[in-house]
């Protein structure tokens, strides 16, 4: 079967672990089972590659075309617009990928199915995309593209219609699958496919090694994630500030870098925070190691890989009392969810667990059943089942 994959969530060596969970899946796909891909992974087109733009000089940056893990992609440029971009971004994604996907069937590669992640504005674009090129596409969500968005009456109106119109939607959670219903899906569209764990890259390691390298020596825990007001780094910031013994470790970057260190500052808990930075994806395994506790006080999620990852380190989690959490931490090893979400809650939940810490080789033992498996053959019966019936369809 041949898969044509598409997402603005997708890594690049400008920024190689933004959409690192898209690119996992597909080369666990890949690896097990009779599949060739190509990825399309639009980035906006912007002309100056100055430090001083942020983000957008890393859209600059990103080569046209690279190799990653064996696999072909693409980053064509399309138009977004500041403050219009939620409006735009479905037409200005289709108008710009319509070109490139027809000249990859010229070129030989005449793919079987669209596999489009993230429902707005790259699912409403795939499904155009597919009416265009007589392809079906499968959509996955990922969070807040089912979470947040749907908020904005205008996406909410092209989410609805895209649900209805894409031949198989998939899901992380099953908390997002019923988001999806509430918009409209038929009960029985939508496919949960949680998010799977690199088993061998993230396993545990030599922890004294590791804490000894890193000066770590009473409880440490441990938050991952950009550095945006979603994923409450500040409650968690204000939960170490209620526990005097222990140290934080938060990876990440983002546009809260400075307001969260003034926050650490002002409540006096500098000498115990340490702000790491972005972090390379394969040098996370240390950190979930060297934490006794992953804290993850995000406000919305699909299914975070960082739970999984440091699940396979054997390190707990302390997580917000979110849809979907206790799809994954619904064990004593996996860990513990806050009673409420926050600060006084999350401090509340750390102490619990340091109390009484499951045994790391039992929390890695519960995350050996979170591997990609069962997600890649459910996704690749599904493109069958779809792909059949597309051809049955046109006979």
């Amino acid at each position: 079967m041949k898969i044509l994959t598409f997402s603005t969530l997708y890594p690049s060596a400008a920024r190689p672990s933004f959409g690192i969970f898209v690119e996992n899946r597909l080369r666990h796909l890949i690896t097990t089972q009779d599949v060739e891909s190509r990825v399309v992974a639009p980035v906006p087109w912007f002309p100056l590659t100055a430090e001083r733009f942020g983000d957008y000089a890393r859209f600059a940056k990103t080569p046209d075309h690279e190799i990653r893990h064996g696999l072909d992609v693409l980053h064509p440029r399309y138009i977004t617009l500041p403050r219009l971009g939620l409006y735009v971004q479905p037409w200005t994604l289709y108008w710009a990928i319509k070109p490139v996907l027809t000249k990859i069937i010229r070129d030989g590669f005449d793919f079987d199915v669209i596999d489009a992640h993230y429902f707005y504005p790259d699912g409403v674009a795939a499904v155009w995309l597919g009416k265009a090129l007589g392809k079906p596409v499968v959509i996955t969500s990922r969070g807040t593209d089912l979470t947040y968005i749907p908020s904005y009456p205008w996406a909410r109106k092209l989410i609805r219609k895209t649900i209805h119109d894409a031949d198989g939607l998939i899901t992380v959670s099953k908390a997002l699958a019923d988001i999806l219903i509430s918009l409209g899906a038929p009960p029985a569209k939508p496919r949960v496919l949680r998010n799977g764990v690199d088993l061998v890259t993230f396993t545990p390691k030599d922890r004294s090694e590791i804490r000894h390298r890193f000066g770590l020596t009473g409880p440490t825990i441990l938050s991952v994630g950009n550095l945006v007001p979603g994923k409450a780094h500040d409650l968690t910031l204000q939960a170490v500030a209620q526990l005097p013994d222990v140290t934080f470790l938060l990876a990440g970057r983002g546009p809260e870098d400075s307001s969260l260190k003034a926050l650490a500052e002002r409540l006096g808990i500098t000498n115990r925070v340490r702000f790491l930075g972005s972090v390379p994806h394969d040098q996370l395994v240390d950190y979930y190691n060297a934490a006794d506790i992953l804290v993850h006080s995000s406000a919305r999620e699909g299914m975070a890989n960082v739970l999984l990852e440091a699940l396979a380190c054997g390190t707990p989690i302390v997580g917000s009392p979110i849809p979907g959490m206790d799809e994954i931490v619904n064990c004593p090893e996996a860990g513990l969810i806050m009673a409420d979400r926050t600060p006084e809650a999350c401090a509340d939940a750390i102490r619990q667990m340091f109390a009484s810490l499951p045994d790391r080789t039992v929390t890695r033992q519960y995350a050996t059943t979170l591997s990609w498996t069962a997600t890649s053959e459910g996704q690749m019966q599904l493109f069958k089942d779809i792909v059949a019936a597309r051809a049955i369809a046109s006979r």
